[in-house]
């Protein structure tokens, strides 16, 4: 079993490498993304997130997210990320919390700003 941090490096890496798979497999089945704090619900289950992703992977075939600072606390990991090849976007920042259970993500939490 995954400890917090190596799923949510797992995604990482199958995010960078566009492997919709093994992208998919750090997801819990019921996984929830929102973007905080509005609260938002960005994806609700892997079906969601299969069509989200598989299209912007498709979409964006220079899409990286570089990892710049990382926080693991008890099951959850903080990530500060630069998110690159976005068509029409320079460049992205986000900070995404991951709480992972049993192994796998099973809620991100996008904050907004």
């Amino acid at each position: 079993m995954r400890t917090p941090e190596e799923a949510a490096q797992a995604q990482l890496d199958a995010y960078n490498a566009r492997d919709i798979e093994a992208f998919l497999a750090c997801y819990a089945p019921g996984v929830v993304v929102t973007r905080d704090p509005s609260g938002e619900v960005l994806a609700e289950g892997r079906g969601t997130m299969r069509e989200t992703y598989a299209k912007l992977f498709a979409d964006a075939p220079e899409l990286h997210c570089k990892l710049l600072y990382r926080i693991v606390h008890g099951r959850c990991v903080v990530d500060h990320e630069e998110v690159t090849g976005f068509p029409g976007r320079e460049q992205v920042y986000a900070v995404a919390i991951y709480e992972v259970e049993e192994g796998l993500i099973r809620r991100v939490w996008f904050l907004e700003g």
